[in-house]
């Protein structure tokens, strides 16, 4: 006899719901070994977690968290009854090793954090490197992250990034920062305190012109919202109306803004007389020093635009 499909539910997402409790089923019967567990959490929706995630921390002999109160919510929400325990940048030195005695004592341990994937800007490598020093198997179970989140969501180059967390609070040390870091070739990606979103934007076009950014505010929640604009276009922006929330600033990287797609499109049309589309999107991209993925784009549009013509 076949199951009937749920009353609230079509078949296929009956069946889809079946398999999912399956899977989680499945994982559960499955003993979790000995070691640390790296597990991501939502960075907002709680949807945006894995049966992997979850089945992980309800094996877990302990969790460690940055904020009990906050991931108790999270654990909570799935009905898992697991031991928190704190771990955070002002305790960390005096947990780390109560954490490698779990460890020692053959403990199934988690470490999360308050949102995303551990260790991007939080605390934790310190703990990583020592566990596996010590010989204890470190294992990463991946999720979400604000970080990939914002940029795959950005509209800017994606073959090369550098996350480099939250800038210094204060002008000089800020601005001494993002010199620094403008030569990266790739795109820049930081955190930023609501408070200090308009001054950090004003900041960065002053030290590294008026290249194209973007500000991602409350990624996966009810309110989020992804501007992209020139950063003095955006410091503006958001100097008149102050942001509210978790906030991430892309930056294109050095030279993109400077050139454009026409500019683009005439070279790779030279060059696609006589080379491949690969070769020639290597070719345009190192004379004009821009990421290759920004030039691969153009030549797809460029080719599809060829071959209509041909038609």
């Amino acid at each position: 006899m076949t199951e009937e499909p749920s009353e609230t539910l079509p078949a296929s997402a009956s069946t889809m719901a079946s398999r999912l409790a399956f899977a989680f089923e499945r994982l559960l019967d499955m003993p979790l070994a000995p070691g640390l567990y790296i597990v991501a959490t939502p960075i907002g929706n709680l949807s945006d977690i894995s049966v992997r995630a979850l089945a992980t921390l309800a094996q877990a002999d302990v969790v460690y968290c940055e904020d009990t109160r906050h991931s108790r919510t999270l654990v909570a929400h799935y009905a898992i009854r697991a031991t928190l325990r704190p771990y955070h940048e002002h305790n960390a030195e005096e947990q780390r090793p109560r954490v490698l005695h779990d460890l020692a004592q053959g403990r199934k341990v988690a470490l999360i954090s308050d949102a995303g994937t551990p260790l991007v800007s939080d605390p934790g490598f310190k703990l990583v490197r020592e566990a596996a020093a010590a010989g204890h198997a470190v294992v990463a179970v991946p999720g979400a992250s604000a970080t990939l989140a914002a940029l795959t969501v950005s509209g800017l180059p994606t073959d090369a990034f550098f996350f480099a967390g939250f800038l210094p609070a204060k002008e000089g040390a800020r601005k001494s920062r993002i010199k620094d870091l403008a030569a990266v070739p790739g795109t820049l990606v930081f955190f930023e305190a609501p408070t200090r979103t308009a001054a950090t934007l004003a900041d960065l076009a002053d030290v590294l012109g008026d290249r194209a950014s973007v500000v991602a505010r409350e990624l996966t929640k009810l309110h989020e919202d992804v501007r992209r604009a020139p950063l003095s276009e955006l410091a503006r922006t958001f100097e008149e109306d102050p942001p509210k929330g978790e906030i991430v600033i892309l930056v294109a990287p050095p030279g993109e803004t400077d050139v454009s797609d026409a500019t683009i499109e005439s070279q790779l049309a030279a060059a696609m007389e006589t080379l491949s589309m690969r070769d020639a999107v290597r070719a345009v991209s190192d004379n004009l020093k821009i990421p290759k993925a920004r030039v691969y784009d153009l030549a797809l549009a460029l080719k599809k635009t060829q071959r209509s013509s041909d038609a």
